[in-house]
């Protein structure tokens, strides 16, 4: 057993202090709120938090950051850039490449993270080998990293939708599918839970997965997390329409593909009806804020959805920033933009979509709190770095960067101690993996 003393710590209940928590294993057997230390606890100065989860990544888009602005564009020039870092990964490259990002993740007080992968096979579209060997560089990259993590296997079976219909695959995208929900399936069968590692799936969008499709994948998905990219662009809205005459958001539901086991990332550009479907079936909808306003896709509902009734959960997606508590900021901020108001959600409620709801969207609904039979997962920031000296213990979501984190367990583990990461010098890894892209030749 390993115990903890915690100067403050945020309980269900709310923030407490001097806050005992006791360790067995992987998971948390004790809280005590208002306690003295002991002799042989270690003291975790500072504000302790649950787990923090990020629920969307795209592990490989971290070797875009700082290389894609200088041209202007929208999403879809990015888009071609993007596709560019994915012609480069292979195995190796990419097992390398997602463990330093994973390694920055845990740094910044990420805890669990959600993975949406959709680069399966060799770039001609052959599969490896190991069908799933990328699907596996993940899972040891993060296990390497110290992070708990989801992998939302991803079906792509088309290049995109138009008003006339869905269009073929181009050269990069072949590597993104196999051809077919059956054998998207089966491939995915192959793979099992791990202690640190669940399976989940992911439609990519209705522009990469028809409709006759989708309703093959919920039956694949049943009892997996299921996640799909939704409306983020208008485009996306307007061919939607254009073709099959509905939403998005409605094609989803009239497949089967809404529901407490899902959560739609963006979810940006909703109409009324969207935000009560979402709602009626306790989809649960993933903002990124930080790549949303760099690839200016809008500010979403956020503050609708939750007040109808859908939980809400943060990724960094494509990781222009990794800092959870930005993202926090970003969610209440941008509602302040759009309405003027201050206060559009409290410090509690960024810390439950942060960690509780972020947990259970990827299939960990034991994660995210600090309390008997949870997951031994959390989170240090201190109270005394030039960011967060004098900010009061509750509001210091409204303060901290990822640098102020200085402890982070996750399974009982200690991953981060005095705000440094296990593996070492994490950015000189980001270095060489990046670097071995040789992205100046893409």
């Amino acid at each position: 057993m390993t115990s903890y003393w915690c100067g403050y710590a945020w309980l269900p209940v709310g923030l407490a202090a001097g806050v005992r928590i006791e360790v067995v294993g992987d998971r948390i057997v004790g809280v005590w709120p208002g306690v003295e230390a002991l002799p042989g606890d270690v003291r975790l100065a500072g504000v302790t938090l649950p787990g923090l989860a990020n629920a969307h990544s795209h592990a490989f888009h971290r070797a875009l950051r700082g290389r894609t602005h200088g041209d202007g564009g929208t999403f879809w020039t990015w888009r071609e850039r993007m596709y560019a870092v994915a012609s480069r990964l292979d195995p190796p490259r990419y097992l390398a490449l997602a463990r330093a990002a994973y390694a920055e993740m845990a740094l910044a007080g990420y805890t669990a993270v959600g993975e949406f992968h959709y680069v399966h096979h060799q770039p001609d579209g052959t599969p490896y080998a190991d069908p799933n060997a990328m699907g596996q560089a993940l899972i040891q990259a993060a296990a390497d990293a110290g992070v708990r993590l989801t992998l939302l296997d991803t079906i792509y079976l088309t290049g995109g939708l138009g008003p006339d219909g869905h269009l073929p695959l181009d050269a990069v995208q072949q590597r993104f599918s196999d051809g077919t929900v059956r054998a998207w399936s089966a491939r995915v069968g192959l793979r099992n839970d791990a202690p640190a590692a669940r399976m989940g799936a992911a439609i990519h969008s209705v522009r990469a997965v028809p409709k006759e499709a989708l309703a093959g994948v919920v039956l694949a998905s049943a009892g997996r997390p299921l996640h799909v990219h939704l409306s983020e662009q208008p485009a996306e809205n307007a061919t939607c329409r254009a073709y099959y005459g509905v939403t998005p958001t409605a094609l989803l539901e009239d497949a089967g593909a809404l529901g407490p086991a899902t959560t739609v990332v963006h979810a940006t550009h909703l109409t009324a009806e969207d935000i009560s479907s979402l709602a009626r079936t306790n989809t649960t909808a993933c903002f990124c804020p930080t790549t949303e306003r760099d690839l200016a896709d809008g500010i979403g509902p956020a503050r609708a959805l939750a007040d109808a009734g859908s939980p809400l959960a943060l990724g960094s997606d494509q990781h222009a920033v990794v800092d959870p508590f930005e993202e926090a900021r970003g969610l209440e901020s941008h509602e302040r933009l759009v309405t003027l108001e201050r206060g559009r959600f409290t410090p509690a409620q960024l810390v439950e979509v942060l960690c509780r709801n972020g947990y259970a969207a990827l299939g960990w609904p034991d994660g995210g709190r600090l309390a008997p039979g949870a997951l031994a997962d959390f989170v240090t920031v201190r109270l005394d770095s030039p960011r967060t000296a004098g900010a009061a213990p509750e509001q210091v979501l409204y303060a901290a960067t990822g640098a102020d984190v200085t402890t982070v367990v996750v399974g009982g583990e200690l991953v981060v101690s005095g705000g440094a990461h296990r593996l070492g010098d994490v950015g000189r890894l980001l270095t060489d993996a990046i670097s071995a892209l040789d992205l100046e030749g893409a």
